[in-house]
């Protein structure tokens, strides 16, 4: 196995649309059989959403919430082909019902798997986004690196509390504004 990209942008602003790409490459002789990616904070593992993060536990005497988990991005548009499912706001034809995982089926040797997200910025500070890899879902296969340690990554973004200033044209099109220019 080899990570043939992971991209993520590290600095973000409020509102920002940003990608987050990773290309996996079959570098071995076998095929893979189930190409796979979860998403997690290394904080709360996949106890919260992808691409989230835990609110603290309830103190006595406050109420208990249903769930703790927060959005820190929105997936506006998950790895997969976009059918019915993401249509209408769901996690896109390559979800899977493991918590925060994506898989693509099998990954041929000498082929590679592009997975990637669309996400917005809904929440400023500082976070970590960690990708693990995986050959197959029932924990038969495992995917590893050339040098035989864990295919995995992490990226540390720091989300500005400023959105980028924009405005809409009179043709309809968003503007984003430069220093110094005035609409």
């Amino acid at each position: 196995m080899q990570v043939a990209q992971a991209s993520f942008p590290t600095s973000q602003r409020l509102s920002q649309h940003s990608d987050l790409v990773i290309s996996l490459r079959n570098v071995g002789q076998k095929p893979i059989p189930n190409i796979a990616v979860t998403i997690l904070n290394p904080a709360d593992g996949t106890a919260a959403a992808a691409f989230g993060a835990l609110l603290p536990q309830s103190q006595p005497g406050q109420p208990v919430l249903a769930s703790r988990s927060r959005p820190v991005w929105v997936v506006d548009q998950a790895p997969g082909p976009c059918q019915y499912s993401c249509h209408n706001s769901g996690p896109g034809g390559d979800a899977t019902a493991y918590s925060n995982t994506w898989a693509m089926g099998k990954l041929l040797p000498g082929h590679t798997a592009r997975f990637a997200w669309a996400v917005t910025a809904v929440q400023a500070g500082t976070y970590t986004v960690k990708y693990e890899v995986a050959a197959g879902l029932d924990g038969k296969a495992r995917a590893v690196l050339a040098s035989g340690g864990p295919a995995s990554g992490s990226f540390r973004v720091t989300i500005s509390s400023q959105p980028r200033e924009a405005y809409v044209n009179n043709n309809g099109k968003i503007v984003y504004r430069k220093k110094g220019n005035t609409p």
